[in-house]
């Protein structure tokens, strides 16, 4: 995405979560959300970043509602792209279920030393040379990113927010949920994709068109 962003005149930031890609030799059992929180917080401020669209894909939807509660004033927007979108003292794992919960603590437990849970298989339609990109980048994630219930402290209106919800999502459907609730509230705009979970990676064009057809509107 980053040389569609820079062909459109944006700048375009990828925060690193501390404890995943470049970062991960920094992973430790006690990362929670609040960490990864900071992570993105940080580069908002050391970058003197305004006007910013704010952008979450699946887990970064907790990251984001986060952000966006802590440094506001630096946010135009928040794009959720088939994203969780949690509500104050909630967790992914609330928002997951009991089923999908229990699957992967149980990974967490066989694979990942009872403290990070592996990443989770890319979708079917991924190409595979772009498989063959991302599976030696892709990390274990620390399971209490997943566990730390999100609190927010801001008391004001919500910032403009849209959902882009990618309609081949896989087994489970997790984020029909976020999808069906934004389509009934008035304070979201609502979008959609014929894609599958990672537009970035399957459908990066279109994703791009999306994205602008957003940031234009919202």
């Amino acid at each position: 995405m980053r040389p569609l962003f820079a062909a459109a005149g944006h700048q375009f930031f990828s925060p690193t979560y501390t404890g995943l890609g470049e970062r991960a030799h920094l992973a430790h059992h006690e990362i929670d959300l609040t960490t990864h929180i900071n992570d993105v917080a940080a580069v908002l401020d050391c970058e003197d970043l305004k006007d910013v669209t704010l952008l979450g894909h699946s887990y970064g939807g907790m990251v984001a509602t986060g952000v966006a509660d802590k440094s506001r004033r630096r946010i135009a927007r928040i794009v959720y792209i088939d994203a969780f979108a949690p509500q104050d003292g909630q967790s992914l794992f609330d928002l997951l279920g009991p089923q999908g919960t229990e699957m992967m603590r149980g990974k967490a437990m066989g694979e990942g030393a009872g403290w990070r849970i592996p990443a989770v298989p890319m979708p079917p339609d991924t190409a595979p040379e772009d498989v063959a990109w991302a599976t030696p980048r892709r990390r274990s994630q620390p399971i209490k990113t997943f566990e730390q219930k999100l609190r927010l402290t801001s008391r004001e209106p919500p910032l403009p927010r849209a959902y882009l919800y990618a309609k081949r999502s896989g087994p489970g459907d997790t984020f029909r949920q976020f999808a069906e609730r934004a389509k009934s509230d008035s304070s979201w705009k609502y979008y959609e994709m014929d894609a599958s979970h990672n537009p970035h990676i399957t459908c990066p064009q279109d994703l791009m068109a999306t994205l602008t057809k957003i940031m234009a509107e919202t």
